[in-house]
């Protein structure tokens, strides 16, 4: 089975370039203004055209307005966009539907509980992402680095492909992977030397650390 990987938060020419090298599935560019990742137009047009057709671009946004959506796919041209805030299911379905384009949504998660919000979103997203639940009182939503307990997600099934994210980096993606049985993964700042920083070497390693846990699995 070939594992969907996608770097995030991909902010200069040479992230965008080693994640291309690596053969990252889908490389995410940031639209929420919270974030040290985050690209204002110029930055968003000029690394979605190094990048088109060379993998797969996913405009990442929190609970955007109708206007906000217009403008930056203007900017980014995505090929997905991924709902990282508090969208409702009635509103997913209707971005899904305005924009034409296939939408990740991100379920936050602490424990098992959280999962069952995923039946409800399963059949207006073209994707799920399971994520750890922001600390109390961050600014922002995400993880912000922390891993949720990968064991809730062994065995569990979904209608809709899923990646896994939170905490991941290329020591530790390979277990998760084994763990939590996921098809698809997510990283950010498990590449990254500080906020915002991106290692081209900490994202061939985390591909490469996928990788061999394909191989591995297909060994067994």
């Amino acid at each position: 089975m070939t594992i969907q990987v996608k770097i995030c938060g991909i902010n200069s020419v040479e992230s965008a370039d080693a994640a291309v090298r690596a053969g990252a599935d889908f490389a995410g560019l940031m639209f929420h203004p919270g974030s040290p990742r985050a690209l204002n137009a110029e930055q968003a047009r000029m690394l979605s055209a190094r990048m088109k057709g060379r993998t797969r671009l996913v405009a990442v946004m929190a609970d955007p307005d109708d206007a906000a959506l217009k403008t930056i796919i203007g900017h980014a041209t995505p090929d997905f966009i991924q709902l990282h805030g508090k969208e409702s299911v009635a509103r997913v379905s209707e971005i899904r539907s305005m924009t034409g384009l296939p939408v990740i949504k991100v379920l936050a998660v602490a424990d098992g509980s959280d999962l069952a919000f995923a039946s409800s979103y399963e059949a207006v997203t073209d994707m799920l992402m399971f994520d750890a639940k922001a600390p109390s009182g961050a600014a922002r939503e995400g993880g912000h680095g922390a891993a949720f307990d990968w064991q809730i997600l062994k065995g569990r099934t979904f209608a809709r492909p899923w990646l896994l994210a939170g905490g991941l980096n290329a020591d530790n993606v390979a277990r998760a992977i084994s763990i939590s049985g996921a098809p698809g993964v997510d990283v950010s700042s498990g590449v990254e030397t500080a906020p915002g920083q991106k290692s081209p070497e900490m994202i061939r390693a985390f591909v490469d650390g996928v990788r061999n846990a394909e191989f591995a699995s297909a060994q067994t």
